[in-house]
């Protein structure tokens, strides 16, 4: 294959037919791994007789016509763009700024441009490229796409080892604000070890086995009816998806999450109509990092910072607060 942009087209045969999909085209082409060909057909560039497989287990059939296509290759660097910054603090060494909903932290496969990476290149220049690694420079933690909220981003690498060390020590004082189904007790915690799902790789789970240590501590702020809770929730500990995850296996699922909310909840039926509608269609979790506090890698001085939720949490939270009877 001398032009990785070709697609690679397999036909399936006597040869090759009850083989798995990307053990028959790894060894088909010859040239790149199995488990870059398993990524590429869960991120949807395989089709099989013209229509998308996403499963690389699937059986490769006899008289099947398999095609695979290759995205064009990530730049070395990611690019520097024009984007605004919505910035509460800046100084030589760091930033802290609210990112919005639909931002994301960081380029990778889909999101190439238009990232939180992008925007910071595009606002701090040349000097700010390597800070932590080209691909993610100045990036000490992160939000999920759909989640708003405030981040601190480190500019030199003084501020990076620091803000990194205190980051895996938990050193941090984070307070998220959530709007969940159900009624929630005044306070709690939530603890189970988090790994990936097996049966979706999208989502994460509560495991039994391996997985990471993982503990959410909440606290009840306002309830809306008998349907929805906002809560403030602090991590013990930092796992992927960790609040959406743990407060939808003990059965208080974020509102709007696309992952982990996968039926319409029974509170549901405790909301007006208009209500209702308003909280079923909300079109991201109703998630918000809202307090960030810690200390300067370089002055010492403890730094705090408070952002409320943006106006489409605010204005489903007044929406629910209006709902009558």
């Amino acid at each position: 294959m001398s032009d990785p942009e070709t697609p690679f087209r397999l036909i399936g045969d006597s040869s090759n037919a009850g083989t798995r999909v990307d053990r028959a085209l790894a060894d088909a082409i010859g040239t790149i791994s199995r488990s870059r060909v398993k990524t590429l057909i869960e991120e949807g560039h395989l089709t099989g007789n013209d229509k998308t497989l996403k499963e690389p287990s699937e059986t490769l059939r006899e008289g099947m016509t398999l095609v695979l296509s290759f995205p064009p290759p990530l730049p070395a660097r990611p690019i520097a763009e024009n984007i605004p910054l919505d910035i509460l603090y800046e100084d030589k060494d760091l930033i802290v700024l609210d990112k919005p909903a639909g931002l994301v932290t960081h380029p990778a496969p889909g999101n190439e441009s238009g990232t939180l990476v992008n925007a910071l290149l595009g606002h701090c220049g040349d000097g700010f490229e390597g800070i932590g690694g080209e691909k993610r420079p100045g990036i000490v933690h992160r939000l999920d796409k759909d989640t708003s909220g405030l981040m601190v981003v480190a500019k030199t690498a003084l501020a990076h080892n620091a803000l990194s060390d205190a980051f895996a020590a938990r050193d941090i004082d984070r307070a998220y604000n959530a709007l969940a189904w159900g009624i929630l007790p005044p306070s709690g915690e939530f603890e189970g070890a988090i790994g990936r799902d097996k049966k979706d790789r999208k989502r994460m789970t509560v495991v039994k086995t391996g997985g990471k240590p993982a503990l959410t501590r909440f606290k009840l702020l306002e309830t809306f009816q008998t349907s929805v809770s906002l809560i403030e929730c602090r991590l013990a500990t930092g796992r992927t998806h960790q609040i959406r995850v743990h407060l939808s296996q003990a059965g208080y699922p974020l509102v709007g999450d696309p992952v982990y909310l996968r039926r319409i909840p029974a509170a549901a039926r405790g909301l007006t109509k208009e209500a209702r509608e308003a909280a079923l269609d909300f079109p991201r979790q109703a998630l918000h990092a809202r307090r960030l506090g810690f200390t300067h890698p370089r002055t010492k001085e403890v730094l705090s910072f408070e952002k409320d939720p943006p106006s489409d949490f605010q204005d489903l939270k007044k929406l629910l607060i209006g709902t009558t009877f």
